[in-house]
C-alpha cells in the first residue's frame, strides 16, 4: 500500500486559546498519514483499495464536487498504487476544471466526467451506473465521499490507536461530519465511557442515529451558514489556532470542528479534567485559493 506515517501522532493542545479550558486537549494529527491521501480519505479509502484488488479491478470510479477532498484523494491513491481512476464531477460548467481540487485529480491521472447537477442527483441508480461502465469498463464504485462499510471499517481503527497513545479511553472523541463515515467508525470502537461528537459541515441534516451507539452525538451549531460557507469569525480562530499551534486547518470541517469544540469546553459541556482528542481529518488542499469558500456573515455561528 502506501507509506504511512502510522500512527499518527496525537498532539496536546496546551496554547493561550486553550490554556483557560476545563479539559485536557489533544489534537489526532490524521493530517500527517500521508502527504497526499491524508486524514480520513485514508482510512476511508484503506478496505476499499484492498477489496478492489482482491475483486480484480484496475479502475476505481467516484463522485464529488470541484473542491471534494475525495476526489482529490482517490487520484492520488490511483496514481501512486495503479489503479485508473474516474471522477465524476457534480456540474458540467467548464469553469469548474479551474479549482485546485481537480487540476490536481486531472494531472494525478483522473479522468474526469462532468455531469449536469441533476445527472448527478441520480448518480446511484443502476441506469446511470451503466452508462459509466459502458464507457469506461468495469470498475470499482466509490460513493460520494467515501463512505461506505469499508469506509467505517478503517475508521474504526482511530479509536484504538488514540487510546494505546493517551494510555487509557478518552472521555470525548470529536470529528467533523461529511457523509458520517468517520464518527461512525469511532462510535463503533468506542467504549460506552467515551463520547462521541460529530460536528456537523453541513446545515439541517446529520445521518441516522446508530442504536448500537448510544454514546454517538451530533452537534448542529457549528457548520456557519452550511457546507460551502465560512464567516470572518471562523477565519479569524483558524488564524489565531494556527499561529499558536503550528496546525494547519481547513476552513470546511477542522476549523468549525475546533471552534465547536472550544466554545461547548468553554460553556462546561465537559467534565472538569476530561480528556478529549480532536481528530484531524486532512483535507488541506482546500486552503488553496482556487478552492477557499465564499465568505458570508449570518448574524451567528449558526
Amino acid at each position: 500500500m502506501l507509506p504511512l506515517q502510522q500512527p499518527s501522532p496525537l498532539q496536546r493542545i496546551d496554547v493561550p486559546l486553550t490554556r483557560s479550558l476545563p479539559v485536557q486537549l489533544y489534537l489526532k494529527r490524521d493530517d500527517l498519514l500521508h502527504p497526499l491521501v491524508s486524514g480520513n480519505k485514508w482510512r476511508k479509502l484503506k478496505y476499499n483499495l484492498l477489496a478492489a484488488k482482491q475483486a480484480g479491478f484496475d479502475t476505481l470510479l467516484t463522485f464529488g464536487g470541484a473542491r471534494s477532498n475525495h476526489l482529490y484523494a482517490t487520484a492520488a491513491a490511483g496514481q501512486l498504487i495503479g489503479f485508473r481512476t474516474i471522477g465524476v464531477v457534480r456540474g458540467d460548467e467548464p469553469a469548474l476544471l479551474q479549482s485546485s481540487t481537480l487540476q490536481f485529480c486531472a494531472s494525478a491521472g483522473m479522468h474526469l466526467h462532468l455531469v449536469s447537477r441533476a445527472a448527478f442527483r441520480e448518480k446511484e441508480s443502476s441506469q446511470f451506473l451503466d452508462g459509466l461502465h459502458k464507457l469506461y469498463g468495469p470498475a470499482y464504485v466509490l460513493p460520494e465521499g467515501g463512505t461506505n462499510e469499508e469506509a467505517i471499517r478503517g475508521a474504526a481503527e482511530i479509536m484504538p490507536e488514540l487510546t494505546e497513545q493517551l494510555g487509557t479511553a478518552p472521555d470525548a472523541v470529536c470529528c467533523a461530519v461529511g457523509t458520517g463515515g468517520t464518527v461512525a467508525g469511532l462510535a463503533r470502537s468506542a467504549p460506552q465511557s467515551t463520547k462521541v461528537l460529530g460536528f456537523m459541515a453541513l446545515k439541517g441534516w446529520h445521518p441516522p442515529l446508530d442504536p448500537a451507539c448510544p454514546n454517538l452525538h451530533y452537534l448542529t451549531d457549528y457548520h456557519f451558514g452550511g457546507y460551502a460557507k465560512t464567516h470572518p469569525e471562523l477565519l479569524q480562530f483558524m488564524a489565531d489556532f494556527e499561529a499558536q499551534t503550528g496546525v494547519l486547518i481547513e476552513q470546511v470541517y477542522t476549523a468549525k470542528m475546533l471552534y465547536g469544540l472550544l466554545d461547548l469546553a468553554r460553556q462546561g459541556f465537559f467534565e472538569p479534567g476530561a480528556r478529549v482528542v480532536a481528530i484531524h481529518t486532512g483535507g488541506l488542499q482546500g486552503r488553496l485559493p482556487q478552492d477557499r469558500l465564499p465568505v458570508v456573515a449570518p448574524s451567528n455561528a449558526q
